[in-house]
């Protein structure tokens, strides 16, 4: 029988993804104990600040000096996905919304026709660690939605389906919807906007953990025209089909298939990203991606121009305090909590 596997691909820095989808990253790290600032009570010596991305210890400051993370840096032509698996994330945006999420939570961020945001990781424990994992995707926008209106949907994570399947030797996988359905159950709304949110694209973004020797099978896509990658990132060993993977690696699978899939070895987890592509011409320059190297132009003069909508925040790397729980505001004032 022929394999459904059509391709591997190195996880790297990001992870390489396909049509409609970017870009992909996994964060994993390893945060001490927090200090009174919401960083890292730890000494920052021999780190680029501004640049951390070494893993020294096992956890980087990014972009922050004092806070793990991003400050403030734009967007247009995208969709940003957040899900946060541990730890939290204080978003702030330049259209004046600003949240905290995490612990399963995900932020659907339409950049649309341009937003600047900051996505800081504050540390709020101050007797013991502070380890933080996220993936952040960006699901790319067709040339009509390119300068749709910013907008941010909240998942909170008590609404993200957990759909749970026993085989036949009574272990366990559990499959985390954060977009798409399966088995009847459907994942939140994206943002109206979205890609995702049309009926025939088939977008999908899930993570699959299946307990030591569990077997499940991956049913079909929904539409066959769908692009399909299963990122192994955790676990010794992971069967798809009839291949052992023993490498952490991305597989490039048939849409069409079903397929079985065995953790070997003990637990491991993958994740999921599905979606009908696009298809049209991707030009990106850094937080920008449009169509043409013209628009890329129109971008840059438009950011330089209105930064869209400015920066109404007092630095350049907000974070809200110790004690506030997760939520929501919009730009519109509305305000949310899981």
């Amino acid at each position: 029988m022929k394999s459904p596997i059509l391709e591997t691909l190195p996880l790297g820095f990001p992870w390489v993804t396909a049509d409609p989808f970017l870009f992909c990253v996994h964060h994993d790290d390893a945060y001490p104990a927090g200090n009174e600032h919401l960083g890292p009570a730890a000494s920052l010596a021999g780190r680029n600040i501004g640049q951390d991305f070494e893993g020294k210890d096992g956890w980087r400051m990014y972009h922050g000096d004092v806070v793990p993370g991003f400050p403030g840096h734009p967007h247009r032509g995208f969709e940003t996905v957040t899900l946060v698996r541990k730890g939290l994330i204080d978003h702030s945006d330049s259209l004046g919304a600003t949240a905290r999420f995490g612990h399963g939570d995900v932020q659907w961020l339409t950049a649309g026709a341009g937003v600047v945001h900051s996505e800081m990781f504050p540390l709020l424990e101050t007797g013991k660690p502070n380890p933080t994992e996220l993936f952040q995707i960006w699901l790319n926008l067709p040339a009509e939605d390119k300068l749709a209106p910013p907008h941010f949907s909240m998942l909170w994570s008590q609404h993200i389906p957990h759909v749970l399947f026993t085989d036949e030797a009574g272990r366990r996988t559990e499959v985390t919807v954060a977009a798409g359905q399966l088995d009847g159950r459907r994942a939140p709304p994206p943002p109206p906007r979205s890609w995702a949110s049309r009926p025939d694209t088939d977008v999908a973004i899930w993570t699959v953990r299946l307990d030591a020797g569990a077997t499940w099978t991956l049913p079909p896509a929904a539409n066959p025209r769908a692009n399909r990658t299963l990122y192994f990132f955790d676990g010794e060993a992971v069967k798809v089909a009839d291949q052992l993977v023993r490498q952490h690696q991305a597989l490039v699978v048939r849409s069409d298939a079903a397929i079985r899939l065995e953790a070997v070895g003990g637990a491991c987890e993958l994740l999921m990203l599905q979606g009908r592509p696009i298809g049209e011409p991707v030009v990106q320059y850094g937080p920008f991606v449009m169509n043409t190297r013209t628009e890329i132009q129109q971008a840059f003069t438009d950011y330089q121009r209105t930064r869209f909508g400015g920066w109404p925040w007092k630095s350049e790397d907000p974070v809200h305090p110790r004690d506030e729980g997760r939520f929501a505001r919009h730009a519109d004032g509305r305000i949310e909590r899981p």
